[in-house]
C-alpha cells in the first residue's frame, strides 16, 4: 500500500482504503479500480491523496514445454533425424517414443487446458520447430477432444513433418516468399513429397501420421501444396494451423514475424485458408504479446508485458517503464489491461 497524490493518478490504480465523504459515508470502497471519472470526482471534492495497492508482479512466462525439457527433446529429435538417410529409417522409430514423452510433458502441466501460453519468435531451427508444433498440436488436439490415438498420431506426424527439408537444396530460412525464384519455390514446396516418399512404406508410422507429413501445407480452399487437396482430415488441419504459425515466428519458408503478426494472419485467414474452430481454439491459449515484450500503450506510456490474463490473450499485465514524455519510471508500476477500458497496446517495440 502506498499514498499517491490525486493529481498523479492515471487511471487503473486499485484503492487500498475506502474514500469517505465529509459525512463519513463511503464514496469509493477499497478494491475498486479507479476510472478517469472517479478521479475527476475525487479532485472535485478536494481530496489530495489516496491509498493505492502496490502490486509486485514478477515477470512470468507460461511455457507449454519448460526450456530445459524442450532442449532435451530438441537434442533428441535433432540427433535422430540428422542420422537419417533416404529410406534408412531404422532409428526414426525412436521418435514415436519421443512423441509420447512430449504428450506426457504437456499433460504434466497443471490446468494445461485452461492456461494462456507465451510463444516467442526465435531463430529458424527446423528441429526446435518440430518439437514446438508437436507441443502446440498436442494441446490443441486435447482441447478439441480428439482420441488418444489421434493425439499420438498427430505428435508423431509433427516430429516428422519437415523431414523432407533435409533433401531441399535451396536456402529457405528467414526469406520473403517474393525473394524465391520460381525454381526455388517449386523445389522448396516438394519437401512434403520428399518426406512422405521416404516414410510411406514404414509400418510403425500410422497412415494418419503419413498424411500429416504429406499434407501439412494443404489449405481448406484447395490453394495449398503439394496436392491442392480440399478433403483434409481434421488432424491435418490442426497441424497446418500450428505449423504456419510457428513457421512465421521462426522464419521457415518466410521472413520471421512478431507473434502478434502471426496471430493477425490466422485471424485474417480463418474460414478461408484454415478451419475457423481450430484457429479460434488455438488462439484461446496463445498469448498475443508474450511475457518480456516491450510495448507502447495508447496513452503514450511504454512498458514490458509481465503476465497474461486468462481468457484475454490480448490484454496482459504491463510493467510500466517510461511515461508519455519518455521519462523512465523507477518505482514499480503496473497496469492490468483487463481493468481499464481506455488503454490498449498501440504497437510492439523492437
Amino acid at each position: 500500500m502506498k499514498i499517491v497524490k490525486t493529481s498523479d493518478l492515471k487511471g487503473g490504480e486499485v484503492l487500498a482504503k475506502p474514500i469517505l465523504t465529509s459525512e463519513i459515508r463511503v464514496l469509493l470502497s477499497d478494491g475498486i479500480v479507479l476510472r478517469p471519472e472517479y478521479i475527476a470526482k475525487i479532485e472535485e471534492l478536494g481530496i489530495k491523496e489516496v491509498y493505492i495497492k502496490e502490486e509486485n508482479i514478477q515477470e512470468e512466462a507460461a511455457l507449454l514445454l519448460k526450456s530445459d525439457v524442450g532442449n532435451i527433446f530438441h537434442s533428441k529429435v535433432k540427433n535422430i533425424i540428422e542420422k537419417h538417410t533416404y529410406h534408412n529409417n531404422k532409428e526414426l522409430i525412436e521418435l514415436s517414443h519421443t512423441a509420447d514423452n512430449i504428450i506426457e510433458s504437456v499433460l504434466e502441466e497443471p490446468e494445461v487446458i485452461n492456461k494462456i501460453y507465451d510463444i516467442k519468435e526465435r531463430s529458424s531451427d527446423v528441429y526446435e520447430h518440430s518439437v514446438s508444433i508437436c507441443s502446440y498440436a498436442t494441446l490443441l488436439a486435447l482441447k478439441l477432444k480428439f482420441s488418444k490415438q489421434s493425439v499420438h498420431d498427430i505428435a508423431v506426424g509433427c516430429l516428422l513433418h519437415d523431414i523432407g527439408l533435409r533433401y531441399v537444396t535451396v536456402p529457405f530460412t528467414d526469406r520473403d516468399v517474393e525473394s524465391f525464384t520460381k525454381t526455388e519455390l517449386t523445389e522448396y514446396r516438394k519437401h512434403p513429397i520428399y518426406g512422405y516418399t521416404a516414410l510411406q512404406n514404414e509400418k510403425w508410422i500410422s497412415e494418419l501420421s503419413k498424411k500429416i507429413i504429406l499434407s501439412h501445407h494443404e489449405l481448406i480452399d484447395g490453394s495449398g501444396y503439394p496436392l491442392k487437396a480440399k478433403d483434409i482430415p481434421p488432424e491435418v488441419k490442426v497441424v497446418s494451423v500450428c505449423d504456419v504459425f510457428d513457421e512465421m515466428i521462426c522464419g521457415i519458408g518466410c521472413k520471421r514475424q512478431k507473434v502478434y503478426k502471426a496471430v493477425e494472419y490466422l485471424k485474417t485467414f480463418r474460414g478461408f485458408l484454415y478451419d475457423v474452430n481450430i484457429v479460434n481454439t488455438f488462439l484461446e491459449f496463445t498469448a498475443v504479446y508474450p511475457a518480456g515484450s516491450s510495448v507502447l500503450l495508447s496513452n503514450g506510456f511504454e512498458g514490458v508485458v509481465v503476465k497474461q490474463n486468462k481468457e484475454f490473450p490480448d490484454r496482459p499485465i504491463i510493467k510500466l517503464s517510461k511515461s508519455e514524455s519518455g521519462v523512465p519510471i523507477t518505482e514499480q508500476s503496473f497496469v492490468d489491461l483487463t481493468k481499464v477500458n481506455n488503454i490498449f497496446i498501440e504497437k510492439v517495440l523492437e
